[in-house]
């Protein structure tokens, strides 16, 4: 598709496209305003060196957490920068989640990612980064051998597109206007998945629990008072819970509140009704404490028990003195694995817990 451009002051006149004056000149405008290639981005990269010796323009992440690497042509691509920009791809698809960290560090230093992408997105990133990535060349103009061969790469489901921008220059003034060789629905949305590497590492300690307080079903006074932790109210709910392992450590998350505790799981789970806890040093059943909620839902069927699992703690806080920072991890899951580095290395130090 070739763009037209026309002043109109009385008789149309049209403007000539030309190159952009530098190179960096593009790479800059993108860097400071990403939106300019049509999606929100935050860049993570900027002359990023690759372990196979090259330097890749920009690199960036989107609120799926999908990488885009972009490489940038001032003038008419030619067909050696597909092969670039595929060697790039091969590259950014081995980056592992603390990988990503790690680049964000050196480009931004001081600034953690977490927060970054709070600020860009206006939510937390999800648990996995780079499960998928897109390939895309920014140029001025695209030779015939180039539209072939990246035509013929999307029938193969290769996430690579072309970005062409025109530059006009009106008198004092200056326009940017873009266009792209595939239109989205002929791009592939992801690229293979790599589940192996795309959350952060595990340190086979940590887990995360969401503990939904509910005034008629269940208390963090109560579980605060008692040791305890629960779910439940349907399979979905309880299943992740129940398969937290003896002598884990729990982060304790309130919804819309913030981290409250942390503690050690102290046995397996159990359904309410059947559920024991330790209560100054004795074994006491859980249905004959004075709790503040019930425990019980209203639902009827297999598996809408309320499951407990106790915990000793090693602190836990007020509602009022919640822990929550803007890039914190939080997720709709009664329980899983806690990975996000900033998340757990910003509650140790605020839990004053040893590593």
């Amino acid at each position: 598709m070739e763009l037209g451009l026309w002043r109109v002051d009385g008789q149309p006149v049209r403007l000539t496209p030309s190159s952009v004056p530098l190179e960096k000149t593009l790479e800059d405008l993108i860097e400071n305003d990403p939106d300019i290639l049509g999606e929100p981005l935050l860049i993570i990269g900027r002359q990023v060196p690759t372990k196979h010796g090259k330097i890749l323009d920009l690199l960036a992440v989107d609120g799926d957490g999908v990488l885009h690497a972009i490489e940038l042509k001032r003038d008419r691509t030619p067909r050696e920068a597909t092969a670039q920009a595929l060697d790039y791809g091969s590259w950014v698809q081995t980056l592992t989640h603390e990988d990503v960290l790690d680049l964000f560090g050196q480009y931004r230093p001081g600034q953690t990612f977490e927060q970054a992408f709070v600020d860009r997105f206006g939510m937390a990133p999800p648990e996995e980064i780079n499960t998928d990535h897109r390939l895309t060349i920014v140029a001025g103009d695209m030779d015939p051998a180039t539209e072939r061969i990246i035509g013929y790469l999307s029938r193969f489901q290769v996430p690579i597109n072309v970005a062409l921008f025109r530059y006009f220059q009106d008198d004092d003034r200056a326009y940017l206007a873009r266009t792209w060789l595939l239109p989205d629905t002929d791009t592939v949305e992801t690229a293979t998945p790599r589940r192996s590497s795309a959350k952060e590492t595990w340190n086979g300690q940590d887990w995360y629990v969401s503990f939904g307080e509910e005034s008629s079903i269940r208390s963090w006074d109560d579980a605060r008072e008692y040791g305890f932790v629960s779910a439940g109210g349907g399979e979905w709910y309880s299943r992740s819970l129940r398969a937290l392992p003896l002598g884990g450590r729990v982060f304790v998350h309130l919804p819309k509140t913030g981290y409250v505790g942390v503690g050690l799981v102290a046995g397996p789970a159990t359904p309410f009704d059947q559920a024991v806890l330790t209560v100054d040093e004795e074994q006491r059943k859980m249905t004959e404490l004075p709790l503040s909620a019930r425990y019980q839902h209203t639902a009827t069927g297999a598996d809408k028990d309320e499951y407990v699992v106790p915990v000793t703690w090693i602190r836990t806080l007020d509602r009022e003195a919640a822990i929550w920072e803007k890039g914190f991890f939080a997720n709709q899951n009664s329980a899983c694995k806690m990975r996000n580095r900033f998340t757990l290395d910003t509650l140790i130090q605020r839990f004053t817990l040893d590593e």
